[in-house]
């Protein structure tokens, strides 16, 4: 019993990590997931949700269901996601404005440290395998360099944009967030969940659920057929998206002020232009670095699972 109170508390901190980092736009939350070794459990258990599910509800109640979707290992990971969403969204909102060079320096060492974890997973060298790689970082470092394309708080766009944030979220790499702050979505996301607008929060949910269900499939296919070549993939995805995390950054042009009076700008970055500036986002990096090192540690020894 203790020993499954200890995988319960685990998971839940894995799903509080991957919450926090789907806030920030250009880290993703399946990177985390990955790292601490419950990325196949996690797309397999999405997959899962399927019709297979309802016959075992029909046939063996409740409690069969609960078993065969593996939901008890879905609802605590959902938990501690939902607990970083709706607790710490005010204080990411506000790093962001206040102190977005160090929040970036933070996830920029979290993300490094994360390639070369994800690239020793690779089985094999193959010049088609670092092809996939080079293609990965050059598609991050192009989708990261877009700017906001739309603005619009109704419903259904904020829904039809949280499906397409969805696959991005369980892909190591690609942020679903910065897909959101893309497609213009991000502020009035954000927006729903400090005013804990409830139809808007629903709608991203929806959509958020509807995403989820349809990529995950294609990726359990993906990672049991092609799994060297997936990974190698992710792996130049999560290279790729530093681009958007480096630290410094200057503002190019206003692009459009939202409703709250926050102006959005378009960013370039930048060199370092003093020690002053360097050390301490490196000190943050390092932090960073080092957090995605103890995930790593400790999810090589794994828990009881959650059923």
């Amino acid at each position: 019993m203790a020993e499954t109170v200890k995988a319960w508390v685990a998971l839940y901190a894995k799903g509080l990590a991957m919450g926090l980092a789907d806030l920030v736009p250009g880290v993703s939350g399946g990177t985390i997931a990955f790292i601490s070794g419950i990325y196949d459990e996690l797309v397999a258990t999405i997959a899962g949700l399927d019709r297979a599910l309802l016959r075992a509800l029909r046939e063996r109640g409740l409690m069969g269901a609960w078993r065969t979707g593996n939901l008890g290992f879905l609802a605590v990971l959902a938990a501690g996601i939902l607990t970083s969403v709706i607790g710490f969204a005010g204080l990411l909102h506000w790093l962001l404005a206040n102190r977005p060079v160090e929040l970036w320096a933070f996830f920029f060492g979290l993300v490094a440290a994360s390639v070369p974890l994800v690239a020793r997973r690779v089985e094999g060298r193959g010049v088609s395998l670092w092809a996939l790689g080079t293609a990965g970082t050059a598609l991050a470092v192009v989708v990261t360099s877009l700017p906001p394309i739309v603005r619009s708080d109704a419903p259904l766009f904020l829904a039809a944009a949280a499906a397409v944030a969805a696959c991005a979220m369980i892909l190591p790499g690609i942020s679903g967030s910065f897909i959101l702050l893309i497609l213009g979505a991000y502020a009035p996301v954000i927006g729903a969940l400090q005013g804990l607008d409830v139809v808007r929060i629903g709608a991203v949910g929806l959509g958020v659920v509807i995403g989820l269900l349809a990529f995950s499939r294609v990726l359990r296919r993906l990672l049991a057929r092609r799994r060297a070549a997936t990974l190698s993939l992710l792996t130049g995805f999560l290279l790729g998206s530093l681009n958007a995390l480096w630290p410094w950054k200057d503002r190019v042009r206003e692009l459009y002020t939202h409703s709250g009076g926050r102006v959005e700008w378009l960013m370039e970055n930048r060199w370092p232009v003093s020690a002053g500036e360097l050390w301490p986002a490196a000190g943050l990096a390092l932090l960073g670095a080092a957090a995605v090192w103890a995930i790593d540690r400790a999810g090589r020894t794994r828990g009881l699972p959650v059923r």
